[in-house]
């Protein structure tokens, strides 16, 4: 089965300017690292997205490339902001890289995400 992006869906965007937001958004429990999009629109799982993330102190925004994993829908429970997970591939090796250094030693952290 392929999967073909649909083209109503345009370029998602996502903007981290904390750390916070960073720990909220990342999720390092996906093979090749994910990250999560808070969003209304509706998504499939296995459907291919692109995106540009605006990670903290980084000059330029990144371009990223991903296939939809995760879904939190409007009015999940517990108050979950609605959105999509994504699972980087494994070109984004830098950019989880990345990442994980700003998260240094807040990954194994019990505190709650967006995802989980």
């Amino acid at each position: 089965m392929s999967v073909v992006p649909r083209l109503s869906h345009g370029i998602l965007s996502l903007t981290i300017k904390t750390k916070e937001e960073l720990y909220q958004a990342y999720l390092p429990f996906i093979t090749n690292g994910g990250l999560f999009i808070p969003t209304l629109r509706s998504y499939h799982l296995g459907e291919e997205v692109f995106m540009l993330l605006d990670l903290m102190e980084e000059t330029d925004k990144v371009p990223v490339t991903g296939k939809v994993v995760w879904l939190t829908p409007k009015g999940a429970q517990g108050g979950r902001t609605p959105g999509i997970g994504i699972q980087l591939t494994a070109d984004d090796s830098s950019l989880v890289s990345k990442i994980e250094t700003y998260l240094a030693g807040a990954l194994n952290s019990e505190r709650k995400t967006n995802a989980l």
